[in-house]
């Protein structure tokens, strides 16, 4: 100590902040080094603590690191239009060692997909996102293509969606992102996603199932199947099937459905306790939108358990979420009393941004996430087993070569970018 008294270097706040004539450097590799303009020399070990630093993860949001015509490093800020020679990671340097943190990060309500992913990346990974042109799915589909993602937006309305990808491209120039036509609704339309999908010969690493309907009169799709129901479970489930092998090819892979804690609030079992078909895709008389949006939200959750037993051992996981109670999206759109009531509850709930993180961290496998925990479903003894009777029947509706047949059977038949990357390790219950 009295050596550094002596050379002016302890007349500093902090131990790691640098006496003067000193300046902080990185390598392109990451490694923090620091020059002494007084002697003009540079060295490894910070001059007061003798530690070696290096860059704790990748470059903020709007951040690019290129390199001058003299090989140095510098950093271009596209969000504020400067460049700069310092690190913006400089200051959230780690130590060459550094020892094992006590505690585990903990994320609150408040918590964004951008905030989750920050220092994630996510280059090389290919994600698809349904009903990505807004809301919801929208803000997963910008997350994961701003941390180096290429993603796909699966819509139905490819208007819409080429603005959405133009959106994104607004926000970083480098983004990989497009748009596919994909309408769930029509069964042919899931079936030519998946092979013009596969026709590019990539791999597939994220599926989030967010596309849904909600509050819908009701009618019958091209398929003979109402309409909620096709939408919301039918859709995605035959989107899966189709897309099951390049899934187990990509692996470790995973799937997010995006369900809601209304599942609780139904049932699609007889009095006998077996699965009844016709609660599913009910005719006009016995049809209530709410209670059919509900269904199909239990099917989700049987489908998301069921397709994590079974695909587990090949490296694909599944996992259902609850984005949040009354989230304020478009998804409301088809009556206004449904509306309006949103609109008097968008004060008290989620934003969208805050959301996505629900679908953007943890290792969470064959689980059901809600709000910022996970939690088992309900009726969870008998959803292992409807699932399992559920899927065959939802295979054959999904035949798209018996059209005939599939009107004939029309009668009986999160946490986004949390559950969908590897973030954090968290205890919790498994469905």
């Amino acid at each position: 100590m009295a050596a550094l008294r002596y050379a002016g270097l302890d007349d500093t706040d902090s131990e790691d902040e640098l006496p003067p004539g000193w300046e902080q450097r990185t390598t392109k590799d990451g490694w923090v080094y620091y020059a002494n303009h007084t002697e003009e020399k540079t060295q490894w070990e910070h001059p007061k603590t003798g530690k070696r630093k290096r860059i704790a993860g990748d470059l903020p949001y709007g951040w690019e690191q290129e390199t001058d015509e003299n090989g140095q490093v510098f950093f271009v800020d596209h969000i504020n239009k400067r460049t700069t020679y310092l690190d913006p990671r400089l200051a959230f340097t780690v130590d060459d060692n550094p020892t094992k943190p006590t505690s585990r990060q903990r994320y609150d309500s408040s918590t964004t997909a951008m905030e989750i992913l920050q220092g994630r990346d996510f280059t090389g990974q290919v994600v698809v996102v349904t009903g990505a042109n807004s809301g919801i799915g929208f803000e997963t589909a910008k997350s994961f293509a701003l941390h180096g993602a290429h993603v796909i937006l699966a819509c139905r309305n490819m208007t819409r969606a080429n603005e959405a990808v133009s959106r994104i491209l607004g926000e970083w120039h480098k983004a990989k992102v497009e748009a596919m036509t994909l309408d769930l609704a029509l069964l042919r339309s899931v079936q030519h996603f998946a092979q013009a999908f596969k026709a590019k010969n990539v791999s597939l690493h994220v599926l989030v199932c967010n596309a849904g309907a909600f509050a819908l009169p009701w009618s019958l799709t091209k398929d003979g199947l109402e309409t909620t129901f096709q939408v919301n479970h039918l859709g995605h489930f035959y989107l899966v099937q189709l897309l099951q092998d390049v899934l187990c090819r990509s692996a470790p892979a995973r799937v997010v459905v995006v369900s809601s804690e209304s599942h609780r609030f139904t049932d699609i079992n007889d009095s006998s306790g077996k699965l009844d078909f016709s609660r599913l895709s009910p005719s006009k008389n016995d049809y209530w939108a709410m209670l059919a949006y509900n269904r199909s939200k239990l099917c989700n959750i049987l489908f998301s358990n069921e397709l994590h037993r079974r695909l587990s051992p090949r490296g694909v996981t599944s996992n259902a979420v609850h984005p949040g109670n009354m989230l304020y999206s478009s998804i409301h759109r088809n009556w206004w009393v449904y509306t309006l009531l949103f609109t008097l509850a968008r004060p008290f709930t989620k934003s969208m941004r805050e959301t996505e993180h629900e679908r953007g961290r943890g290792r969470e496998r064959g689980r059901h996430g809600i709000g910022n925990r996970l939690q088992a479903p309900s009726h969870q003894p008998r959803a292992r087993r409807g699932a399992r009777t559920h899927g065959p029947r939802d295979r054959d509706l999904a035949e798209v070569g018996r059209p005939t047949d599939c009107a004939t059977q029309a009668p009986q038949v999160a946490t986004i970018i949390r559950l969908a990357s590897n973030c954090e390790e968290t205890e919790a219950h498994r469905c």
